[in-house]
């Protein structure tokens, strides 16, 4: 089982965002980031469950583990309706970052994905750790 721990930070909202990914596959502990000029910290948040899968072997058993709600409810709950409504939400807008959405349904497809949140800032530690990297990769 391959454990993913993923944040987005972003110093203004809409402002130099960053993202990074914890991956811990057989015990090795790897750390990927990135960062964005004039992004939000919703994109960022889903860039990095976006960059992680695609450093991962297809097919494999993955937790993700994110404090952005919007992340985990998006992937696991309201993306059926907005692809069932032709990417509308239910008030008949245009879904927020569609192009992210659609990019991370198609990766999550090729995994048998568990997403977890997790409180921010809390005693997770992993948690702390990735939500530092993304703060560093967005003051890049």
């Amino acid at each position: 089982m391959i454990k993913i721990y993923t944040d987005g930070s972003c110093l203004e909202n809409p402002g130099n965002g960053g993202w990074a990914a914890i991956i811990i596959n057989n015990g090795q502990k790897t750390n990927i980031k990135g960062s964005k000029k004039n992004t939000t910290n919703n994109q960022m948040e889903l860039l990095a469950p976006i960059e992680a899968l695609k450093k991962i072997p297809k097919g494999s058993k993955v937790q993700i583990f994110t404090d952005s709600k919007y992340v985990k409810s998006g992937i696991t709950e309201w993306i059926y309706n907005w692809k069932k409504n032709g990417w509308k939400t239910a008030n008949k807008q245009e879904v927020k970052n569609k192009d992210l959405w659609t990019e991370l349904d198609i990766l999550a497809n090729q995994f048998e994905i568990s997403w977890n949140w997790v409180k921010a800032h809390s005693t997770d530690e992993l948690n702390n750790e990735v939500d530092l990297i993304a703060k560093e990769a967005a003051n890049l």
